[in-house]
């Protein structure tokens, strides 16, 4: 799913895709562990997140798809690593 194709016709639709979830839902969601996530955010190349206090993450799907999103090849040449 592009995040330009999300529909913004429905307030609920915003709102599903704006709201923020917990770095275990954020991991569901992506089909990736909890520590994949956490690895990302000390060392980068992960997709953005709201850090709400020091022991307190948080996501937007939005932004979870985004990221997916900017990983997409056609093809294995096209990979030139993070």
């Amino acid at each position: 799913m592009n995040v330009n194709t999300i529909p913004n016709d429905r307030p609920e639709s915003q709102a599903y895709y704006d709201s923020l979830i917990n770095e275990t839902e954020a991991a569901k969601f992506l089909g990736y562990t909890v520590r994949a996530l956490q690895n990302w955010r000390v060392r980068g190349g992960g997709p953005d997140f709201v850090k709400v206090s020091s022991r307190s993450i948080r996501y937007r799907r939005r932004d979870l798809i985004s990221w997916a999103e900017s990983l997409l090849v056609a093809n294995t040449s096209q990979f030139a690593g993070s």
